[in-house]
């Protein structure tokens, strides 16, 4: 695997480490710093290193074209570097101290109940953005959608995530109070029924037994990940919202190369699934005997109950099977009569690939709760992925380290995430071409002149406008055009433009947990964008435009024949992720129907047509 420091110069290397994809050459393990210098076309600008306020390592922040500003403010003076289009790095030096320091360790379980207030605490972030009145403004639990009962330092994201997103009260949709009480519920019952309780050991005695037994107190849905971090993200998310549905508890497998990858959603208690839970990821498939399918196909259940509805004489649990097969759903997986067979067992084994929430909203029984906590349709998402899914302090720490050092002093951040669809190979030139194509006709990014004279300048003497470009991309071609673009010439409006990649792997690495949390602090960077471009068909960037709840470009896929997009991207109707592969609705009707011509808030994708999302 690749370990890349941030990119904002080509062609050179920074020390490598296990926490390599930091900012500013930065070493997660040791007292290590690598002192960038800043330079605009002519002249050196001024640099400063600060010790990032955990100790861990040294942050370096360039004077940026905002910094000069405020200088020229205190009597200081206008460089060539606020004149030229670019700015270039050069790596100096290399410091290192004299003291280890100790590598960072997981947060502990262990949760303190401490009530937080809903607004007004000051940052921990040193962040050159972090003002009085942001601070004033800014909603620490996200309109009541957070608990208060946590201490902050357990997860120094959960609070302060909100802070860098595109406004203090970051969020364009209203929480339901409906959603807030629900949430509450489901944590006394999480914190009643979870792991090292009486009630949990007593479910586990049962599972253990062979049997279902009657209904219980507490049952549960264990989600098992595939695929990789942004199908996790939104299938985790999905199988929440059925818990929350159906009065389940939440437990996920957490394996190697997801430890400590998000913090622990549920104060005073843990999501995590015990490690003696009996059942194994490998023995789930789509046609193992504890699927649902294969127990209807064997009549070990039926939909007139049988057996005289006795919920006892069932197996111990169910496997519910949501993996998408040639962009399908399997058949009795979100018709009603299922839906109410499956609510007669205490425990399910849970596996998907997809963004199966919007398929709940096509089973009657779940659709009145449904309204109730989302009014807004197109809020799903948005407000249950910012609920659940905090970076851990490892990868908190990429994020802020990365974003106070390259992005927080621009006047606008400008996201571009790049990911090829393995089933349409396409050549750098195809991309790169449909990039700047979709770029330059919604005027997201400044022309540049024929010359690398400087372009027009503001004619009341301010200082020009800043655009950081934050490319995320496995390959490192994108950003090294789009940075010689841009360095080589000056811009037509006079803008300044600076572009960045954090990381570069060249493969995805699923089963590597540094690779993860690289991802992870990149889809919440991507969110911090004002302005964002994703690729269609890409969970990567469903996830990133529905945190940040910004409509992106979304690059379409390309004609197979042509190997070029007609259009080069598209607004989509709705901030909400595509579920790829719709469910078959053949339930006990004759033939399949499109839920799209009956369900007034649902529509198909723009980048997958037979797929389905939500709007309003």
């Amino acid at each position: 695997m690749k370990d890349a420091p941030p990119r904002p110069c080509a062609g050179q290397q920074a020390a490598r480490t296990s926490g390599a994809g930091l900012g500013c050459g930065m070493a997660n393990d040791r007292r290590v710093a690598t002192i960038w210098n800043m330079r605009g076309r002519d002249s050196r600008t001024k640099e400063t290193c600060t010790r990032h306020r955990q100790g861990v390592a040294l942050a370096c922040h360039g004077f940026r074209q905002g910094d000069q500003r405020r200088a020229r403010s205190a009597g200081g003076r206008e460089t060539p570097a606020n004149r030229s289009g670019h700015c270039h790095c050069r790596l100096l030096a290399l410091v290192a101290a004299a003291a280890p320091v100790l590598p960072l360790r997981r947060p502990s379980r262990r949760l303190h109940r401490r009530r937080l207030p809903g607004s007004g605490n000051a940052s921990s972030s040193s962040s050159p953005e972090t003002t009085m009145d942001r601070d004033t403004l800014h909603d620490r639990l996200l309109g009541g959608l957070l608990s208060p009962d946590f201490d902050a330092a357990t997860c120094l994201s959960r609070y302060e995530a909100s802070k860098r997103w595109k406004t203090p009260s970051p969020s364009p949709f209203p929480v339901s109070p409906y959603l807030v009480q629900k949430l509450r519920q489901y944590e006394s019952n999480h914190r009643r029924c979870g792991p090292g309780t009486a009630n949990h050991r007593e479910a586990m005695a049962q599972l253990m037994s062979g049997r279902n037994g009657d209904r219980a107190e507490c049952r549960y849905v264990v989600w098992f990940p595939i695929q990789g971090l942004g199908n996790r993200m939104l299938s985790v998310v999905s199988t929440f919202l059925y818990a929350l549905l159906t009065g389940r508890v939440l437990l996920v497998h957490e394996p190697s190369e997801m430890e400590g990858l998000f913090c622990e959603p549920f104060p005073g208690t843990s999501w995590i699934l015990p490690p003696d839970f009996p059942y194994k990821q490998d023995g789930f498939w789509v046609g193992s005997n504890d699927s649902y399918q294969r127990m209807l196909e064997n009549n070990v259940v039926r939909y007139d109950g049988g057996d005289g509805d006795d919920a006892s004489a069932l197996p111990p649990f169910v496997y519910f099977h949501l993996e998408q097969i040639q962009l399908r759903l399997q058949n009795h997986t979100f018709c009603e009569e299922d839906h109410r067979v499956l609510d007669r067992f205490n425990w399910m084994v849970l596996r998907s690939d997809s963004y199966f929430a919007v398929a709940l909203f096509l089973v009657p029984m779940y659709r009145a709760e449904l309204d109730l906590m989302f009014p807004a349709k197109a809020s799903v998402f948005h407000h249950l992925g910012r609920y659940l899914l905090h970076p851990g302090n490892r990868a908190w720490g990429i994020v802020e380290r990365f974003y106070d050092g390259y992005l927080a002093g621009a006047d606008e951040r400008l996201g571009i995430q790049v990911r090829l669809a393995p089933f349409l190979p396409l050549t750098f030139e195809i991309m790169y071409e449909q990039i700047t194509r979709c770029t330059r006709e919604h005027g997201l990014l400044p022309q540049v002149t024929d010359t690398s004279e400087p372009g027009a300048r503001p004619s009341n003497g301010t200082a020009a406008k800043v655009k950081a470009v934050l490319v995320v991309s496995l390959k490192p071609e994108y950003y090294d055009k789009l940075h010689s673009v841009y360095y080589t010439n000056a811009t037509a409006t006079g803008e300044v433009v600076t572009v960045y990649q954090p990381s570069h792997d060249q493969d995805q690495h699923t089963e590597a947990r540094a690779h993860n949390e690289r991802a992870l602090a990149e889809i919440f960077l991507l969110s911090y964008s004002d302005r964002l471009v994703t690729t269609g068909f890409s969970t990567f960037g469903y996830v990133a435009h529905s945190l940040a709840g910004l409509r992106p470009w979304l690059l379409m896929l390309p004609d197979r024949t042509t190997n070029r997009a007609a259009v080069a991207c598209v607004r989509p109707a709705s901030v909400e992720p595509c579920l790829h592969s719709l469910p078959s609705l053949v339930c006990r009707a004759e033939q399949d129907v499109d839920p799209v011509a009956h369900l007034p808030f649902l529509r198909h994708c723009e980048d997958v047509g037979l797929g389905l999302k939500l709007f309003d």
